[in-house]
């Protein structure tokens, strides 16, 4: 069980703009973009950013996750999640990128857990 990479969730209303500034930020280049056409969403990869864009009223269900967990398996989160007190919000579920689930931890922090396909 291994956490593989920590994200920090940006939310925008304009994608070209954001990656372009947060390239020069990080002096990186984007690593991965893509359309959510199911949530009518787009995302971006900049280093240790991840960029979502949308619209406010689609972003406002999304705000209040700021934190992505890469992991090596996500049923072993879970059950550790579960074990020390952490609520699964939305129980994991197939995405573009491999499976994820949104969890509230024993503390209060929304985050999301990601298993990227390999």
């Amino acid at each position: 069980m291994k956490v593989q990479q920590i994200l920090s969730r940006i939310y925008v209303n304009e994608m070209d703009q954001a990656v372009v500034f947060y390239e020069k930020l990080l002096s990186e280049k984007c690593s991965m973009r893509f359309q959510h056409e199911k949530l009518h969403l787009e995302l971006a990869q900049v280093g240790t950013i991840l960029i979502i864009a949308g619209s406010d009223e689609i972003l406002q269900s999304f705000r209040d996750t700021r934190t992505v967990f890469i992991v090596d398996s996500i049923i072993k989160f879970k059950d550790f999640l579960l074990m020390n007190g952490a609520t699964i919000m939305k129980d994991i579920k197939e995405t573009p990128t491999g499976l994820n689930m949104i969890v509230k931890h024993f503390d209060g922090t929304i985050a999301e857990y990601v298993e990227q396909r390999s």
